[in-house]
């Protein structure tokens, strides 16, 4: 059963990286070449509002399907997995808006604050912080149990 459990962290892991891969043929990201050139003269690509919406909304959702299989099996605990899922979501929930607002205002509000706003929404950073937290508090639970 643990080898299971690494083969589906792996799958995990995989599955976030072919998110990150595939992100130019999966998505509608118009802003992908934008960043990717790091170059603040560059035109400000056209995009559909609602496209640009929707695949973020998607692209979310496989972050998180991904990110609660690698917190579930690495934690074996159904209620850290929900914890784990309501933290990255309500990351989104703050940073999707204000990216969304970066958009509407041509990222006049700073190149490098849309860029990274961007990299919260796109990108499953809080599994980064998620993971060693979970860690911490089954170490501490598990001190307390000896």
């Amino acid at each position: 059963m643990k080898i299971l459990n690494w083969l589906l962290v792996i799958a995990g892991i995989c599955g976030l990286i072919g998110v990150r891969i595939l992100e130019d043929q999966i998505f509608y990201d118009p802003f992908l070449e934008y960043f990717h050139e790091a170059n603040k003269n560059i035109a400000f690509p056209a995009f559909e509002w609602g496209k640009l919406i929707g695949s973020h909304l998607f692209r979310f959702l496989l972050n998180l399907i991904f990110s609660c299989l690698i917190i579930q099996c690495l934690f074996k605990n159904r209620q850290w997995t929900i914890q784990g899922a309501f933290l990255t979501a309500i990351i989104f929930i703050i940073t999707f808006p204000i990216y969304l607002y970066c958009i509407y205002d041509r990222f006049e509000i700073g190149y490098l604050f849309s860029f990274y706003m961007r990299r919260f929404v796109i990108q499953p950073l809080a599994l980064l912080l998620i993971v060693p937290m979970f860690y911490y508090r089954k170490q501490l639970l598990g001190e307390d149990s000896k």
